[in-house]
């Protein structure tokens, strides 16, 4: 192997330029491939059934823009059940059909339309919450053999027909509706198809209001107790590959093996399992109370639409569909065939221990007891390789050296990052400058990671490039074994870096010592004619000085060894921007989405480009001198260039939460206002927007955002993420109460008996709220029991119970009995009041803006949404999308 240490860092970097460039877009190329979307419903050659996106996105269309905003209690959303009622009813029809039409086919296919009330503990982000929920309804499809013992093991396909607030849900979750009842159409017409086990297709409908449709099913369904396994299909973007995300047993693991185009890790598996992600799923309820393993899994590129207004059908990416419903099919036909692992589930499953991930269309899957034996193998072969190293690379002292450099340059690409991420919020105010693009903060944050890890070369150099090499290839392997050990599959990420690290200085090694061999062949050849008796005696010390050879590899030894982690690098860097930059749109101004962002740059950072550090100690210090510089250079311009850019556009917009709120006792109109992202400029509009909309005079106030905050209660407990603003309205003298007084939203005791001597009280909470939805009431107090939780917290405590009904429901209660008085320690808001003091705030339904604006009914809401969209429009360029609501709220004491 032909040596290139006399190329300086210039012709060394363009030597490795088609690599750095070649590899990640190979990764790149494979990560997010999407399949050709397929238009016609039947194959026009074979005439056999086919999945058709174009089907698929029909379906998507209908209801999100047809119907249009589905969210549980609209009209919209009655109107997407009694469409997906008739659907489920046809689909039955065409089996019964195509059975009929095959004598002797072994296929059944039932349709329920369920329909219950129920009640459930919902704890989030440290919060606690209660959901109760009046005539929400469930479609179900089950297609099985007709037998008992076909139907006694069941997989369950999952998904959801509302939509959110503030969004039509074309790909949340309309698009997975679609991919369902394609799944139903081709299974029943595909000839000879028949299930071993069945397969129960759920179309729930409220999991946006806390996940009440699958809890209903799980519950209260007859053939809930049926299901061994679910694959529950989700949304939280428009673009790219569907993502595992959450598979909860090794036999799961080894069904999605079977799928033709996995996309997914343990990286991604663990990282929402640890609970980083605020993200949640109607997989929750399925595991919780069926007891069940499954599979979860998402569209989650270009999330920027998520939630919002955006997510349309026509956002959504070419192949999308096609990629969920083909990986979907799979999954189905194999689980219901005789291979299918899921009778083996009936008696329970484990956790899995289980290594898996993606990696360029293939699709690896080893226990951790596998993993454990290689990566100990390799920390073990990678400490024999560096202890029979020759040279000054293998002193003990040279090793320290060289792993506290490799310790360093980790440190210092994290502290660079930083520092720019610092200097960007605190010093210029332009935070979050990156958001219009997953990958811009590479551009960012880049080059001060690798600046700082250099820097912190500066001191130490030089280091023996071979022994840098070898105390990367040691960090790596033992932080593999190390991390496997303690049961964290992700470290495989380090055993797939160590691995190629290991087989390239092995092959150096190898070639190294053939070099010499031969030269010392020709040396001692020459000698041996001159009559040199000596020459056959300094073969080895021959061999030994070129091993040493000043500490040095091929170029060709980076080649090799940066190939395993620019590939890995690169699908884990893109795969955790693609979901952590959007992400940053709505996890709050408080939260330090800088800093997050610029640690995921550095850290995945200095894993995909190791050979950084052993790199810049190729070359003599002036050279790493000239390097720092040159970095700190670019990360000024960077920076620079950075600080003038807007942080949204229309196609990535900030997100604004604006409430019309009318005050049932004092019938003072307020408008409050909150962002949820530390992005510059939120106070600069809210001021605008109370010059325009405000009551003359009066600033906007910035409200404390708690518990007893009820003006947020209907975001409940997701209103912690807000900053809140509240703007006084003008209010018209001749301005009527939009309902008679026997209509009022009201909350009342009935039922209510008091035990003096047990010191209790007993009552039924009774809410009337005709022509209002989402209603929640918030109130103090010592709950003893009541028909929410067999288990109330055992103290005095603030409690949230939020409702999610059918359209034309208009009342709810709760049972429940409470310690009497309230102790004297109370809450001040609950000390010195004659009764249960009671928040109460719902939205109207005929009053939301985008949802309802085709009906708008000349309500002050409506008309002041109307102008305040096209002002807002008008003023940001179409870079904030608003979610407009108006709502009626009150206190009573009872």
């Amino acid at each position: 192997m032909v040596r290139m240490r006399h190329w300086g860092p210039v012709q060394s970097l363009l030597a490795l330029v088609p690599l750095l460039i070649g590899l990640p877009w190979l990764a790149l190329k494979h990560q997010y491939s999407l399949p050709t979307p397929i238009v016609d419903q039947y194959n026009p050659i074979t005439s056999l059934p086919q999945l058709s996106e174009a089907t698929i996105l029909q379906y998507a269309k209908h209801l999100s823009e047809d119907i249009g905003y589905r969210t549980p209690g609209t009209r919209e959303h009655a109107l997407a059940d009694v469409w997906m009622t008739e659907k489920a009813f046809q689909l039955q029809a065409e089996c019964e059909r195509v059975v009929a039409s095959q004598p002797g086919r072994k296929l059944q296919c039932e349709v329920w339309r369920q329909e219950g009330s129920g009640s459930h503990r919902f704890d989030m982000m440290a919060a606690r919450l209660y959901k109760r929920y009046v005539n929400l309804s469930n479609i179900i499809i089950r297609l099985s053999d007709g037998t008992d013992r076909g139907k006694a093991d069941a997989v369950l396909i999952n998904s959801h027909l509302d939509s959110t607030l503030p969004s039509p849900g074309a790909a949340d979750d309309a698009l997975a509706v679609g991919v369902m009842i394609e799944c139903v159409r081709v299974l029943v017409n595909t000839p000879g198809w028949e299930p071993k086990h069945a397969v129960v297709f759920l179309f729930n409908n409220a999991e946006e209001s806390l996940q009440d449709g699958s809890h209903l099913f799980s519950t209260q369904h007859p053939i809930a107790s049926t299901v061994r396994a679910v694959v529950n299909l989700e949304a939280a973007g428009t673009a790219g590959p569907e993502l595992l995300f959450q598979a909860t047993s090794h036999e799961m693991i080894l069904a999605y093996s079977q799928v033709p185009r996995p996309y997914g890790t343990i990286f991604a598996n663990e990282i929402f399992s640890s609970g980083v992600l605020l993200s949640d799923t109607d997989f929750r309820q399925f595991e919780y109370y069926l007891n069940v393993t499954g599979l979860d899994m998402a569209v989650v590129g270009n999330s920027y639409m998520y939630h919002m207004r955006g997510d349309l059908v026509e956002n959504i990416e070419a192949g999308v569909a096609q990629h969920m419903a083909e990986n979907t099919f799979a999954l189905i036909k194999h689980l219901t065939s005789p291979n299918s692992p899921l009778p083996g589930l009936a008696s329970g499953y484990g956790r899995p221990r289980t290594v898996f991930f993606a990696y360029l269309g293939f699709f690896f899957v080893y226990s951790f007891r596998t993993a454990e034996v290689l990566y100990a193998l390799l920390f073990i072969a990678s400490c024999v390789l560096v202890r029979s190293a020759g040279g000054p690379s293998a002193r003990g002292a040279t090793m320290a050296k060289a792993l506290l450099s490799v310790a360093l340059g980790g440190l210092g690409a994290l502290i660079g990052a930083n520092a720019v991420a610092f200097m960007m919020q605190r010093v210029l105010g332009r935070g979050m400058s990156w958001f219009k693009g997953e990958f811009e903060p590479l551009i960012l944050y880049g080059p001060a990671a690798m600046c700082g890890a250099l820097l912190t070369q500066l001191p130490l150099a030089p280091v023996p490039e071979k022994a840098l090499l070898h105390a990367q290839l040691l960090a790596y392997a033992f932080l593999a074994a190390a991390g496997q050990f303690a049961g964290v599959g992700s470290s495989a990420v380090f055993f797939l870096s160590a691995a190629s690290t290991f087989v390239a200085l092995l092959i150096d090694r190898v070639t190294s010592y053939l070099s010499a061999s031969t030269v010392d062949d020709a040396g001692m050849a020459e000698k041996m004619q001159d009559g040199d008796a000596k020459g056959a005696g300094d073969r080895h010390k021959n061999v030994d000085k070129a091993e040493a050879k000043d500490g040095f590899v091929s170029l060709w030894t980076y080649a090799l060894g940066q190939t395993v982690p620019l590939l890995t690098g690169t699908q884990l860097t893109s795969a955790t921007l693609v979901v952590f930059v959007p992400l940053t749109g709505r996890i709050g101004s408080e939260a330090p989405a800088e800093y997050i962002i610029a640690s995921i740059v550095a850290i995945l950072g200095s894993y995909t480009l190791n050979f950084t550090t052993p790199f810049a100690h190729r070359f003599d210090r002036p050279a790493l001198r000239k390097a720092v510089v040159i970095l700190l250079l670019v990360v000024s311009v960077v920076m620079a260039v950075f600080a003038r850019k807007e942080v949204f556009d229309k196609n990535h917009q900030k997100r604004l939460f604006v409430l019309h709120k009318e005050d049932l006792n004092t019938r003072e109109q307020h408008l409050h206002i909150a962002a949820a992202d530390g992005a510059p400029g939120f106070d600069d509009l809210v001021h605008d927007i109370t010059a325009h909309f405000g009551a003359d005079g009066v600033p906007p106030k910035a409200v404390v955002m708690d518990d007893w905050n009820s003006d947020w209660d209907t975001l409940y407990p997701f209103s912690a993420f807000l900053s809140p603003y509240k703007v006084d309205l003008p209010l018209d003298p001749a301005y009527d109460a939009p309902w008679p007084p026997e209509e009022q939203f009201m909350v009342s005791a009935v039922n209510d008996a008091l035990d003096e001597s047990k010191g209790t009280r007993t009552m039924t909470l009774k809410i009337d709220h005709p022509g209002i939805m989402w209603t929640v009431i918030a109130f103090d107090a010592h709950v003893l029991e009541w028909t929410l939780d067999n288990s109330p917290p055992e103290e005095f405590a603030r409690h949230h119970i939020k409702e999610a009904s059918f359209y034309g429901t208009d009342v709810w209660t709760v049972d429940m009995t409470i310690k009497w008085p309230p102790p004297p320690n109370a809450h001040p808001r609950s000390s010195g009041v004659n009764g249960l003091r009671v928040n109460f705030i719902g939205i109207q339904e005929k009053r939301m803006w985008p949802a309802k604006k085709a009906e708008a009914d000349g309500s002050q809401a409506m008309k002041l949404f109307r102008e305040f969209d096209a002002w807002l429009d008008e003023k940001t360029g179409g870079s904030v999308d608003a979610l407009l609501m108006g709502c009626v709220s009150g206190e009573v004491v009872v």
